[in-house]
């Protein structure tokens, strides 16, 4: 009895360590580099013939953190690195890089996440405008990979529905 007691104990403090460990991670960079971070990703989705996703969102946002957690998961990772070059852009506390978000037509006040997709020449593509994934914790993996396969490029002799072309 007092073993499973122990192994309870043991299972319940590594689960609440495993939540605080990926609600703490720094994904955005300091907000100071999100214009040279988004030339950098521009520069790099021309040289592959990628589109450049542009996730805004603060490190504070829990809604940001499933977002990512979604976006390296099994099933979207292959399509994310295939197919995109993704920027996290640092909004601060709604006060920081707002003049990118502004450019690519994202209304931060609907809240983040919030998502632009450009092409490889720099073309806005997509932006969301209210607030589709600032409830990202209640949402589900898939919805990622929905957005994910819908925006990524197409190829020559490959269909739109195709995850993995």
């Amino acid at each position: 009895m007092k073993l499973l007691k122990l192994l309870s104990l043991v299972a319940a403090l590594s689960l609440v360590t495993g939540t605080a460990y990926s609600a703490t991670r720094d994904i955005y960079p300091d907000p100071a580099q999100g214009k040279a971070d988004l030339a950098a990703a521009l520069k790099q989705a021309a040289a592959t013939h990628k589109r450049v996703l542009i996730d805004f969102g603060g490190n504070w946002c829990g809604d940001c953190q499933v977002l990512d957690i979604y976006f390296h998961n099994p099933e979207n990772r292959p399509i994310l690195d295939a197919n995109y070059v993704l920027v996290h852009i640092n909004i601060g506390h709604m006060d920081e890089n707002v003049d990118i978000a502004h450019r690519y037509g994202v209304p931060l006040q609907r809240g983040v996440p919030a998502l632009a997709v450009l092409s490889d020449k720099g073309r806005l593509l997509y932006s969301q405008k209210s607030g589709e994934f600032e409830a990202m914790r209640r949402m589900q993996a898939s919805s990622v990979t929905s957005f994910l396969v819908q925006w990524k490029p197409t190829r020559p002799g490959c269909s739109v529905t195709m995850v993995t072309c």
